[in-house]
């Protein structure tokens, strides 16, 4: 039963961890693309830096998740 139990955190760790990527680019690519000299505020600083905190959170969690296994 551990080894399915290893494999169900290892799928959810991995799915975790594409969503962070996810919000990288689409928070962060996303804006990056849309912003031209004249537009660049700090609003829009703001809503990049939301987008990568909350990737980083995501992927501490990935890591925490992975930190479960049994051997």
């Amino acid at each position: 039963m551990d080894i399915v139990s290893n494999e169900r955190r290892k799928l959810l760790a991995n799915a975790l961890d594409r969503l962070s990527t996810a919000f990288i680019a689409l928070g962060v690519v996303g804006q990056a693309l849309s912003l031209t000299p004249t537009s660049t505020s700090i609003f829009s600083v703001v809503v990049m830096t939301g987008w990568i905190l909350g990737a980083v959170i995501l992927h501490l969690i990935a890591r925490r998740v992975l930190g479960g296994l049994r051997l």
